[in-house]
């Protein structure tokens, strides 16, 4: 970044990223075993977060517009606050539902609503906090600085499932938290990082706040954010590229495939592992979390480690990521004990790791800068359009046959392999007339 975006302000919005990616898997992992503790259906805990990504998909456009009016600080403060404030009653909520105060199925149904508030205005901080690092970067910084950002995500959801079996709470007086503890804690954390943004990080309502916009979308459960990877930071006065413009068309169709086939998977793991391991729901929280470390790991290794050895182009790595991630899908699908599912796992998240930022790289790419910031736009669609039914086919299909997920990923991504070799360009093709 340059000199005039200190380097604490950085920091501050790094960590923020953090705490909602952090916050939201650690809920993952546990949420399989209080569903089946609380004798909820499989599909009503994988329609927790489905409803709560739809919100996010249309409250993320809306909040990044006001931005520009209200400033960023103010809607990362909005969103830190709904980050809390919602985890706050969704541990409410799940904690009535294990003392027996309310039944398991309106435990949940008052879980999706606070999961609701989350996903209406959790959606204000991650766009802010990506346009306030774009508007700071020059353009030659801006791809490295927003790489950095997005990978918290990443770092996130490695840190969100390994510390959430060691903050299961016991008993407060009469009363037991239990597995509604991490999300007390997490609201905490997000409560802390509300005063450390109001205290630290300057106001800039009323200051040129430059022509930069950055959007994201939904977190993911599989070890990296369901948004742009890298986001492109374009003019406010953009060109409106569609999603069947030819330019970008090919890469939205794989970006839909491939985002359904991670949340289908990533959302039906935490059932894999009770099932497969004949497991008690409070005791698969350390190997369901072990998991969702080895992919999130692999997902990292492959942004952090591999992908900038490579220098491969967007098209490349799509292909490379579909080859693996359906290898891996399709043997996690199979697999029988903890080792073989982690390590099946992780090799799908591995996949999945290259085609997130070929993907986002490929639609970037394909048009010029005049229309950067309506093609970030749609890729922030097409990831969380992903979140919004994929959990809930994918705990279906489970409910129908356990590796049926896994098998119908995997011959999408293999189906998606043929789609890309022969309709992805390198070259951005002619824009519609």
């Amino acid at each position: 970044m340059k000199r005039t975006a200190p380097d604490r302000d950085f920091v501050l919005l790094f960590l923020v990223m953090l705490t909602i990616a952090a916050g939201n898997t650690a809920l993952q992992s546990v949420l399989p075993a209080l569903g089946r503790s609380l004798h909820v259906a499989d599909s009503g805990v994988a329609a927790a977060f489905s409803v709560s990504a739809l919100l996010w998909v249309l409250a993320a456009p809306f909040w990044a517009r006001r931005s520009d009016a209200h400033g960023r600080r103010a809607m990362i403060l909005l969103g830190m606050a709904g980050f809390a404030v919602s985890l706050g009653l969704c541990g409410l909520f799940l904690m009535a539902g294990i003392n027996g105060w309310i039944s398991g199925s309106l435990a949940f149904m008052l879980f999706i609503m606070g999961r609701l508030i989350y996903g209406g205005f959790g959606a204000a901080a991650p766009p802010a906090v990506q346009a306030l690092v774009a508007g700071r970067t020059s353009r030659e910084d801006r791809t490295k600085a927003l790489t950095l950002l997005a990978s918290a995500f990443g770092l996130g959801t490695i840190l969100g499932p390994a510390i959430a079996p060691y903050l299961i709470l016991g008993w407060l007086g009469p009363v037991h938290i239990g597995l509604a503890g991490p999300a007390f804690i997490f609201s905490a954390f997000g409560l802390a990082m509300l005063v450390t943004i109001y205290r630290i990080l300057p106001d800039d309502r009323g200051k040129a706040i430059g022509h930069h916009a950055a959007v994201s979308a939904y977190p993911s459960i599989g070890g990296q954010s369901s948004g742009a990877s890298i986001t492109a930071a374009t003019a406010a006065d953009t060109e409106q590229v569609g999603y069947r413009d030819p330019r970008i068309r090919g890469w939205m169709i794989a970006g839909l495939v491939m985002g359904h086939a991670q949340a289908m998977t990533g959302q039906a793991i935490g059932f894999l592992v009770i099932d497969r391991l004949h497991l008690e729901p409070a005791l698969a929280l350390q190997p369901t979390g072990l998991v969702l470390i080895i992919g999130a790991g692999a997902a990292l290794l492959a942004q952090w480690g591999i992908i900038p050895n490579l220098n491969l182009d967007p098209r490349r790595l799509v292909l490379i990521g579909l080859v693996i991630a359906a290898i891996g899908t399709a043997l996690t699908g199979m697999a029988t004990s903890l080792y073989s599912i982690a390590l099946a796992y992780g090799l799908a998240s591995l996949g999945f790791g290259f085609t997130r930022p070929g993907f986002t790289a490929g639609a970037s790419l394909a048009v010029g800068p005049e229309g950067q910031g309506s093609v970030a736009g749609k890729v922030t669609s097409i990831n969380g359009a992903a979140f919004v039914l994929g959990p809930s086919i994918g705990v279906g299909l489970y409910e129908l046959y356990k590796p049926l997920p896994y098998l119908i990923a995997s011959a999408a991504l293999v189906t998606m392999l043929v789609f890309a070799w022969q309709q992805l360009r390198d070259r951005p093709t002619p824009a519609i007339d």
